[in-house]
């Protein structure tokens, strides 16, 4: 059984930041990518950034130069710090791992966390 605890969101003012943190735990063999997705209501969920096992990262355009993705290998955690938050921001964030459980360690699947909600009032 593997657990994607998100934690982190919350109630912010324009221009203010927030920092987003997932932690991965059970019977994980091996993490590949990490990500963050938000769905704001009424929307598709999107992909927010994304962050390879090597630290290869990469961002949608409505989220580069503000926010920043970032793990720690050693705890299976991600983190999304977001910085000069704005009103369209608004919406819950969703952690995303694609990872290898120890009992089929060759067949990678994605997990998802519960969802954090950041609303960001203008």
């Amino acid at each position: 059984q593997v657990q994607l605890v998100e934690s982190g969101g919350g109630l912010v003012q324009a221009g203010g930041s927030l920092r987003l943190s997932c932690a991965a735990s059970g019977s994980i063999f091996s993490i590949n990518a990490m990500a963050w997705y938000r769905q704001a209501p009424g929307k598709q969920r999107e992909l927010v950034a994304a962050v390879t096992s090597g630290g290869s990262t990469n961002y949608a355009d409505s989220v580069k130069g503000r926010f920043t993705i970032s793990r720690d290998n050693t705890k299976n955690t991600v983190y999304l710090q977001m910085d000069s938050l704005e009103s369209e921001d608004t919406a819950a964030y969703y952690c995303n791992a694609n990872l290898t459980t120890r009992t089929m360690p060759w067949i990678p699947r994605d997990y998802w966390g519960q969802g954090t909600q950041v609303t960001v009032s203008s």
